[in-house]
């Protein structure tokens, strides 16, 4: 990884050389303990001033009842040392769990993901010897928010929420940054061809940031082929800035083309906390057979040296992982015959990288943390109130039937202020002047408007609906700021 890379935000650590900083630790479920352990190992070696808090986490804590997966002692440790170093976690499949992973980075405010991605060229394979690209991804909003339901016998959803101050604190902490870190360009991500609203979103904020940055060159990719160019020509990128879903694949594809998924580390940084964790899972099928890669966890605990600002400490690591890595002392998961020296578990890969401690790679970038330039996580002002106009309604039925029938119903049912508009089925207009190829399942969207309207017209239209017999199951207000239309049109509308 380039040295750059590791230097983060400053912060109440920075003071603080010499002196134990208390860290909250959790080992895991899978192959965490295995690297976790590992990990430890080194950073005990490397002479770590850290005093560190176990809790329980994970599966073993959902399955005794917390639906969470975290118990309340472990929330204050966590409160308490504000630094995590965790392994990978399972979330139980089914059961309505939510992921914990998710859980703290919104609940702590964890809102930058970083993973820097960097090929290990002639050491790790890779098609692409010279990527140097960093992931900084949006951590707390966009489909993670998980809201979701089963409306219909046919159809489910899954709310996507984009704010414009998750997206201007992003985005300028993917600036800050560069800036701070010599980066060239920043890249933006996004899907706004088709979500012109919440992608649009990001990507309008994008455009109004980066001016205050002229000495940074930018560009926008929509995510499909960007994801492509990634994959192919990763060379082009600098620093890619993205929502959370979008940033969660295609940091995993950066890390990939570079060497593994098991060589990734990442930090999540907010105003009051930070954790570290590796990029990828929990593996359980591989789970006690000392064959798991630790590479991921221990440049996450590089990350957490420098962010409670023991940067020598996090040379020494680093350094000696990379001279770990040029010597040809490899996991399986990156040994080749005929390339590597020796192929090695989890416990020897920690144990050759300890016996490094002190000595620098001589092909690799050396490990620099000691003058690097920290800044300032940015703050978000609160915008000018705009004025918010009511001026329709979307209601969401449950049907099992023809769009001709139910506009009819609707229309029976309507009350004499409000108009039927449209209605849609997954999105497609499908009334008035619908065609019979559409394919409708039973969830029907109808679209009012009226003069004047107000939430009490609201509820005398669903009064009316109720009375009709037709099974609303959703409604969203359709509104205007400043006289900007804040929803989307229905197709053919």
């Amino acid at each position: 990884m380039s040295a750059q890379d590791f230097n983060l935000p400053g912060t109440q650590f920075e003071k603080l050389s010499g002196e134990a900083v208390p860290v909250t630790l959790a080992h895991g479920d899978g192959i965490g303990p295995e690297i976790m352990e590992a990990s430890l190992k080194i950073l005990e070696a490397a002479g770590a001033h850290i005093a560190f808090e176990k809790i329980d986490i994970g599966e073993r804590v959902y399955n005794a009842g917390h639906s969470a997966g975290i118990t309340p002692d472990a929330w204050e440790s966590l409160r308490r040392t504000g630094v995590f170093f965790k392994a990978p976690i399972t979330t139980p499949q089914g059961g309505g769990f939510k992921s914990l992973n998710v859980t703290i980075r919104k609940s702590l405010g964890l809102y930058a993901n970083t993973r820097p991605c960097l090929s290990l060229t002639p050491f790790v394979d890779t098609k692409h010897p010279g990527v140097d690209v960093l992931i900084v991804r949006e951590n707390e909003e966009d489909l993670y928010a998980g809201i979701e339901h089963r409306q219909t016998q046919d159809v489910y959803q899954c709310l996507k929420l984009i704010s414009r101050p998750g997206c201007e604190k992003i985005i300028r902490f993917a600036f800050e940054y560069a800036r701070a870190h010599g980066r060239k360009k920043v890249s933006c991500f996004t899907k706004d061809n088709i979500m012109k609203l919440t992608d649009g979103l990001f990507h309008k904020v994008f455009d109004e940031i980066k001016v205050e940055y002229p000495e940074i060159e930018t560009d926008h990719w929509i995510i499909d082929i960007g994801t492509a160019r990634l994959a192919d020509t990763p060379e082009i990128f600098d620093v890619i800035v993205t929502s959370n879903l979008y940033g969660d694949i295609i940091s995993d594809v950066a890390a990939q083309i570079t060497g593994s998924v098991g060589l990734g580390g990442s930090s999540n940084v907010g105003q009051h906390a930070a954790m570290f964790e590796a990029v990828h899972g929990s593996a359980p099928d591989i789970a006690g057979q000392n064959i798991a890669n630790p590479s991921g966890l221990i440049l996450a605990s590089v990350l957490m040296l420098q962010h409670i600002g023991q940067p020598e400490v996090a040379e020494r690591v680093h350094n000696a992982w990379m001279k770990t890595i040029e010597d040809g002392v490899h996991t399986g998961d990156i040994y080749k015959e005929g390339r590597s020296a020796e192929k090695v578990g989890t416990k020897e890969f920690a144990d050759a990288v300890i016996e490094r401690l002190g000595q620098e790679p001589k092909i690799l970038a050396k490990a620099s943390y000691q003058t690097g330039r920290a800044f300032e996580l940015p703050e978000v002002a609160k915008p000018e109130p705009q004025k918010k106009e009511l001026v329709g309604i979307d209601v969401f039925c449950d049907w099992d039937g023809s769009a001709d029938a139910l506009a009819e119903q609707l229309q029976g049912s309507a009350t004499s202020k409000v108009k039927l508009e449209i209605i849609t089925n997954r999105g497609v207009k499908v009334w008035p002047e619908g065609i019979p190829e559409t394919f409708c399942t039973d969830h029907w969207r109808c679209r009012f408007s009226a003069e004047d309207f107000s939430n009490a017209d609201v509820a005398e239209l669903l009064t009316a609906f109720a009375t009709a017999g037709i099974d609303f199951v959703k409604t969203e207000h359709l509104y205007n700021f400043d006289g900007e239309r804040g929803y989307s049109l229905g197709q053919g509308q």
